[in-house]
């Protein structure tokens, strides 16, 4: 009997060690922060880029293609007058011509960082709708936190950029066309820049995609999980930002994630997880980046997860917390200047 006991106890300790280190691998505990004093980004300015694109450039889905340029040559001009190397990258899908983005700092060569963010907004043609226009917000959504918020951020992180020299090569994309109905294909723009930089054989240090970024909360039970009992792991609160990555990029999301937890005094909290097992983990742009082979992480304020307004007509620029989104942009900033 004491032989049996021992054997339990001893099969009870195994199942104990595994789980512990696969929350381990999942979670990234105990990462120390690094301190860093990244330049202040500009809430007001924030706000005014995410109300300029859901509210004057409204509605940026793949349907309306004039808006969906007009919201291009914004952001063309934006990034050129923060003293990025500016051009267009043709998205040619189904007879159609879309526009990525593409601001670039720094040297021409070198092991590449990429950061992005998709510019288009969500739109359900499938419902029927009686605006003599073709779309009002019941079909098409504004669009602030997704992801007018990543593409503020992005501009935000232009202009910082833009304000000493680079000494390592940085491209900042605007994507086009992230949203349905090319969601998750090869049509996405971040899967056409994906393939053009394997095509050409550049070195991608790291991608970091900018997936709404401007939603938080610090009211107990606003933060919820895919998986029962995450909360546990983390927080019940909405107040953090989120890194995501592949379970084989453990050691380079704990060091991203230091850096990002360095920044502000703004929660981090990270995950490396299967997307089979963990829903959620690839819905952006980094997913492009993974098809090619190359290291990527979405940085997020965890979207449907923590937004009652997800791809609704109440996705409205007022309901963001631009202070906080603010600390989210200087925490990217910190990690696009690490040695």
């Amino acid at each position: 009997m004491l032989k049996f006991l021992r054997r339990i106890a001893y099969l009870i300790a195994i199942v104990v060690a595994i789980a512990g280190l696969i929350v381990f691998a999942v979670v990234q505990p105990w990462v120390r922060p690094i301190a860093s004093t990244p330049p202040a980004a500009d809430p007001q300015r924030l706000r005014f880029d995410v109300k300029h694109l859901s509210v004057d450039l409204y509605p940026r889905s793949y349907d309306q293609t004039e808006t969906l340029d007009q919201a291009a040559r914004y952001i063309h001009e934006q990034l050129r007058l923060a003293g990025a190397q500016v051009s267009y990258q043709d998205v040619p899908v189904e007879g159609m011509v879309y526009r990525n983005v593409i601001g670039r700092f720094g040297p021409a060569t070198g092991p590449l960082r990429v950061i992005g963010a998709h510019y288009d907004s969500f739109a359900d043609v499938g419902v029927e709708n009686d605006d003599p226009r073709g779309y009002s917000p019941k079909t098409h959504t504004p669009g602030a936190d997704d992801n007018a918020s990543g593409v503020a951020g992005l501009l935000e992180l232009a202009r910082m950029l833009g304000r000493s020299e680079q000494t390592r090569p940085i491209e900042l994309v605007a994507y086009t066309l992230e949203e349905p109905p090319h969601f998750r294909s090869e049509h996405m723009g971040s899967a056409h820049h994906a393939r053009s930089l394997r095509q050409a054989g550049r070195e991608v240090e790291y991608m970091l995609s900018l997936e709404m970024i401007g939603r938080f909360s610090d009211r107990p039970g606003s933060q919820r999980y895919p998986v029962r009992g995450m909360h546990r792991l983390y927080s019940d609160r909405g107040d953090f930002a989120v890194l995501v990555g592949r379970m084989g990029d453990f050691g380079q999301t704990r060091a991203l994630k230091a850096t990002m937890a360095g920044a502000t005094d703004l929660p981090v909290h990270s995950i490396s997880a299967p997307p089979l097992l963990v829903q959620g983990v690839d819905f952006s742009d980094h997913l492009s980046y993974w098809a090619q082979g190359y290291p990527a992480w979405m940085v997020s304020d965890t979207a449907f997860l923590r937004s009652d307004t997800y791809h609704q007509a109440s996705d409205t620029y007022d309901r963001l917390d631009y202070p906080r989104m603010a600390k989210v942009v200087q925490a990217v900033y910190a990690m696009s200047q690490r040695p």
